[in-house]
């Protein structure tokens, strides 16, 4: 733990600074229970709960070296298949904590008192780990000067979405961070994909996107007998394809074991309300996905959207479950190094808390000797870079 500590927090300029963050790392790993500055400096020494407090809430380091460091640390050791982006509502008591408030947390489906934020995972078949983080904080939190004042929130800091947020991540990650390119994995609603189509088309960030069964696509292959040129939502589209399904085997990364699931594919086009970057109103850019994964339902119940036009649908599809790779070790492994735990006011205190919890992460998956895959072994996703769409 204590070398690869200090090869992470080696950014940070001060000795003292480098050690306090190893000690809150040893803490946030051997602390029982809920990861409160109180559990942490148990472990470490009752005498240092002050020195702590002030290093997490007030000290002027810099998390986004440490979180680039850890990103291309693991970027070597676990060669990541994918960029999964992980939303997280942590529902909170009171209204202090930066950036709680009523609100609807799209993760719980409901309007609870929450805190919202964002990750972006590096997860192979093998193990993930969080490198960035991202707080979504409401136009009420931002507009409000008092509580910008009692957060510390910087001044260029405005409101953003979760899905906002995670996609500045992921462009800020693709074009600085030297990381070998990789699929970006998340869910998007209609009303957020045009967003996310046009950030990401920008970029030329190549992704598989979640979709809900409303979004209109437009048909284009005639190959697959849908007949001409037409609007339809992808629910139905999918659901005419059903006889061309084939059966793809897979592992459900989140219960480890393996599953058959019945999945078709088709080349679409997005009308150009949806897609601000097409060159004409369905253009067929894209490869939809659909999945049939309840098999209680004779509907499919699952839909992405690709612009990554040179790998087949199972492929696809086995990128995109990867997301249960994420679900499983959020709970198993950076639920238990407190990734919800945070209760401070600070802005600055919630993302050192945040950066030093990635790192606590990924001590615990390699130290069991997870993520680390020998060479000999056949990879089973495609892992060359996948840069750019067909379009």
């Amino acid at each position: 733990m204590g070398k690869l500590c200090r090869l992470l927090l080696s950014s940070l300029p001060r000795s003292d600074q480098r050690r306090w963050g190893e000690m809150y790392v040893r803490g946030l790993l051997l602390a029982e229970g809920r990861k409160t500055m109180r559990g942490i400096a148990a472990v470490v020494g009752r005498a240092a709960m002050q020195s702590l407090q002030q290093f997490i809430s007030t000290s002027p380091w810099e998390w986004n070296p440490v979180r680039r460091s850890l990103a291309g640390y693991l970027d070597r050791e676990i060669r990541p298949h994918a960029w999964i982006v992980e939303t997280l509502a942590v529902p909170k008591a009171g209204k202090h904590t930066v950036g709680v408030e009523r609100q609807f947390a799209t993760g719980l489906g409901r309007v609870t008192n929450c805190q919202q934020s964002s990750g972006v995972w590096l997860a192979s078949q093998e193990a993930s780990c969080p490198v960035d983080w991202q707080l979504a904080l409401s136009a009420s939190w931002v507009a409000c000067p008092q509580q910008r004042r009692r957060a510390a929130i910087p001044d260029h800091i405005r409101a953003r979405t979760p899905v906002q947020c995670a996609v500045d991540s992921v462009v800020e990650m693709a074009e600085h961070w030297g990381l070998t390119p990789r699929p970006v994995v998340m869910a998007v609603t209609d009303a957020d994909l045009p967003y996310v189509l046009g950030a990401f088309g920008m970029h030329r960030i190549p992704f598989v996107l979640r979709v809900e069964g409303s979004l209109p696509v437009v048909t284009t292959d005639p190959a697959q007998g849908l007949g001409g040129r037409r609007v339809a939502p992808v629910r139905r589209v999918v659901d005419e394809l059903g006889d061309q399904a084939g059966a793809v085997e897979w592992q459900d990364l989140g219960q480890s074991r393996r599953r058959v699931t019945k999945v078709v594919g088709s080349r679409v086009g997005l009308p150009m309300s949806v897609d601000p970057l097409s060159h004409g109103t369905g253009t067929p850019s894209f490869s939809l996905v659909g999945a049939w994964t309840d098999p209680t339902n004779n509907r499919p119940t699952e839909y992405w959207l690709s612009n990554i036009g040179h790998l087949p649908v199972p492929a696809l599809f086995r990128i995109a479950k990867l997301t249960r790779r994420v679900s499983r070790d959020l709970h198993e492994v950076c639920d238990n190094v407190g990734v919800r735990d945070f209760a401070g006011r600070s802005f600055r205190g919630w993302h050192h808390h945040a950066t030093l919890v990635s790192i606590a992460h990924a001590i615990s998956v390699l130290s069991r000797g997870e993520g680390r895959r020998p060479a000999h072994v056949e990879q089973p996703l495609p892992v060359r870079p996948l840069i750019g769409s067909q379009r």
